[in-house]
């Protein structure tokens, strides 16, 4: 479909001309026409499909009536990274060029200064992380009761870097009568939430299978040790044996980034590295030396994931199989963009077999290995048994600890059958003499009562707690007190024994003296009388 049956105005259509553009893409040509109308629009579509230009070009379209105030944007972008905020802030540049519309980024890593400044001269557009837009709301320097326009861009990527509370912030701050245009990959149940709280009747607009990949990009999957030096090693010999221009290295962790950065570099490879703990400058600078050419291998987390636009990057390769099944697919649509034929390659140790079985699920398709021949049913089997027996031994450790500290020290085996035979023996088993030591804890462990805990200092000397010895008394006494634990351990709730039950049943009400058990002194037992 062309862009002139699309209803924008002539200014766009010749910014659209002169960038090139000559065909609407399927998320063009079906969301475009329903954000013309003023209407809400979730549009669910996979990277690469030229989702930007569908907010952007009725956006232009919609701001060329009207002025920017002082602090009071028209329009509001969130993206979920600095990285795509820049790229969405190039492509409006420009599509906007006919425009005289001025833009302010609000993303971190950057001086508040020059962002004060552009918002105190107004501008039509922002474009921001959820971060730092509520930093510049906070601080007086930005209103948002004049917003007409909101779109969300990447909600799903939001959700996953937990943005989605701020962004619930802002919206509530928006108002009533603004148009949303939401975009989003999958459709998580948050991310449904959200959009039926902010969103009036929208109109939906699916253009491609979810989590699906592009045709053009070939798929294989590489074995490799679970040993990080092997699996840097079988890295290396994957890129040397492909033909490859330029490529991307994704990792799971900012901190595996650093390494195998400096590992290709070691290795004599040209590469940068990108990961969010970066300051903007170095961010920007790799971004921009991986596109021009002069960086070959770009080093990354799942920041560059997401929505950046780099056409010509020939390979991807995941050193690390992805956490979640959707950013695979996003991984991997960094190369084939634009009908190019592209090549991705992942990595996968014994324990990720689970991981890429989940990817093939939500794809519904296999991944060839590279040599033809997967891993085999025993190296599965021996990783699941190491998994499988690494955490019963640490909560059997966790356990064991715990006893062994309870008791005082000894075996591992000992102090679990020494529980076991407490919490499973009946209590007319605890009336043995062997067993006397548990039943007369039964009576000392109520903590409620100042009588208990007296009765207890003063005989402490006696018959300690964590004492293994007896008395002499212990001793002529076990009888008696072994063959009615029951009635001990149920004599009374505050937990005072029955020879201090019997002296409080003696005295009157008004002359009980509590806390000091059987001993006393017996001027305090005389009642003082006036004379």
């Amino acid at each position: 479909m062309s862009f002139a049956d699309l209803g924008l105005s002539p200014k766009v259509l010749s910014a659209v001309q002169a960038a090139g553009y000559e065909t609407a893409t399927p998320i063009q040509a079906q969301a475009i026409p329903y954000a013309m109308m003023g209407r809400d629009v979730l549009g669910i579509a996979q990277t690469g499909t030229g989702k930007t230009a569908s907010f952007v070009l009725p956006m232009l379209t919609k701001l060329e009536q009207g002025r920017a105030r002082a602090r009071m944007p028209r329009s509001l972008i969130l993206e979920p990274t600095r990285e795509l905020a820049a790229q969405v802030a190039d492509e409006i540049e420009v599509l906007g060029k006919q425009h005289k519309l001025t833009v302010a980024l609000l993303i971190g890593g950057v001086s508040y200064d020059e962002q004060d400044k552009k918002l105190d001269r107004g501008a039509d557009i922002v474009i921001a992380t959820p971060g730092r837009l509520l930093d510049h709301f906070q601080r007086g320097k930005l209103l948002l009761n004049g917003i007409q326009v909101l779109v969300v861009d990447e909600a799903d990527r939001m959700l996953d870097m937990g943005f989605i509370p701020d962004i619930e912030k802002i919206c509530k701050r928006l108002p009533f009568t603004r148009q949303t245009l939401f975009f989003s990959a999958t459709m998580p149940a948050e991310i449904q939430r959200l959009v039926n709280n902010f969103l009036h009747q929208p109109a939906r607009v699916e253009v491609a299978q979810r989590s699906s990949a592009a045709t053009t990009i070939k798929q294989r999957l590489a074995k490799a040790p679970v040993e990080a030096k092997g699996k840097r090693e079988v890295l290396r010999e994957l890129m040397r044996a492909e033909n490859v221009k330029n490529a991307i290295i994704f990792c799971n962790r900012k901190k595996d980034v650093g390494i195998v950065l400096r590992s290709l570099q070691r290795h004599g490879f040209n590469a940068g590295g990108l990961h969010g703990d970066m300051d903007q400058r170095t961010r920007t600078a790799t971004l921009e030396g991986f596109r021009d050419g002069s960086i070959t291998f770009l080093a990354a987390s799942d920041v560059a994931a997401r929505g950046l636009d780099i056409p010509a990057v020939s390979h991807v390769f995941n050193y690390d199989v992805p956490i979640h099944p959707e950013d695979y697919v996003h991984r991997i649509g960094r190369t084939g963009r634009a009908g190019r034929e592209g090549f991705a390659a992942t990595l996968v140790t014994p324990k990720e077999i689970k991981a890429i079985k989940a990817i093939e699920k939500m794809m519904d398709q296999e991944i060839p290995w590279l040599d033809g021949e997967g891993l085999s049913e025993n190296e599965v089997e021996e990783a699941g048994s190491d998994d499988k027996g690494g955490r019963r031994r640490g909560r059997g450790g966790r356990s064991r600890g715990g006893a062994k500290k309870s008791a005082g020290g000894g075996s591992d085996r000992a102090p679990e059958k020494a529980v076991e035979a407490k919490s499973e023996a009946p209590v007319s088993e605890s009336a043995k003499p062997a067993d006397d030591k548990p039943a007369q804890k039964s009576v000392d462990d109520q903590p409620n009562d100042k009588a208990a805990k007296s009765a207890e200092k003063d005989d402490k000397p006696k018959k300690g707690r964590g004492s293994s010895d007896k008395s002499s008394s212990d001793r002529r006494s076990s009888d008696k007190s072994s063959s009615r634990p029951e009635k001990s351990a149920k004599s009374d709730k505050g937990g005072r024994n029955d020879k201090s039950n019997k002296n409080d049943k003696k005295k009157g009400d008004n002359e009980k003296v509590r806390g000091m058990g059987d001993h006393v002194p017996a001027f305090m037992m005389r009642s003082v009388r006036p004379s």
